[in-house]
Order: C-alpha cells, then structure tokens, then sequence
C-alpha cells in the first residue's frame, strides 16, 4: 500500500504543481497489501483507529478506499499549500471495479504504469479490505454479500 501511495502522490503532485488537472483512479483498494505481521498490522490501525474521541474526531477512516485515501494525503503537503490540497481533489479510490471501467478503458484514459510498485510479495502480508473487516467496516461491499 505504502509504494502504491506513494506513487500516485508523486504523480498527482507533479501534475497540480504543473498546473494540469490529471485525475488518477485507484480501484480495488481492498486487495492493497500491508507488509507485517497479522496482529502487529492489527493492533497499530486499532490505536489509530481509537486514538480520539469517538464524536469529536479527529476521526480515522475505516473504509479501505477511505484509508487509502488518508495515506496518499499523508504523502501531500495537504495542509500547507493549494497544490497538496488541489493534488487531494484529483483522486479517486474505489472499492472494487466499477462497471464503467470493468472493461476496456473509456476514451482519453490510461492505464498507468505499474512497474514501479510491483515487486516480490512479502512473507508477512494483510490485505486492507482485512484491516477494514478487523475495524468494525461493513465488508458485504467488497465480499460480495459475505460477511
């Protein structure tokens, strides 16, 4: 998960500081790999997770799309300058794979290059969507009904 955000906060940053509105779609955000142990993995998303109050906030997400979204605003200068925030603006994380890009990609889209973050996979991993689960997160959404 980590190289995949870094990745796409390199890209919408390059592109925000150049003045362009290039927009990047990450799909199936349930299947990001956390490289750790199970329960180390676990217990440091559930400190985050509790670590303010439950009504006042600041809130960490449970979503996997939304926690996605949380790391790759991490990576930005969000709260410093427009082009972080303006970077924030121009991602999209989706659970699953939506229907309309299912398929063959639509007219003026890319498929971006995914050399840079793919890599042996670890020993020791968690998917996000489990990380989700493990945080109270409805999983029917990205199980497919199952619970």
């Amino acid at each position: 998960m980590g190289r995949l955000a870094s990745t796409v906060a390199e890209i919408l940053l390059k592109a925000a500081r150049e003045d362009r509105d290039d927009k990047v779609v990450v799909i199936n955000a349930e299947k990001a790999m956390i490289s750790g142990r199970s329960t180390a993995v676990f217990s440091r998303y559930q400190e985050k997770y509790e670590l303010n109050h439950a009504r006042k906030g600041p809130y960490f997400p449970r979503m996997p799309d939304m926690i996605f979204k949380r790391a790759v605003r991490g990576m930005l200068p969000y709260q410093k300058k427009s082009s972080g925030r303006r970077a924030l603006r121009n991602l999209r994380v989706e659970i699953g794979c939506p229907s309309h890009l299912a398929g063959d990609l639509p007219a003026g889209h890319t498929s971006g290059d995914d050399s840079a973050i793919r890599g042996k996979n670890p020993e020791r991993f968690v998917l996000l969507g489990e990380v989700s689960q493990h945080l109270g997160a409805p999983s029917h959404r990205w199980n497919g009904g199952e619970a």
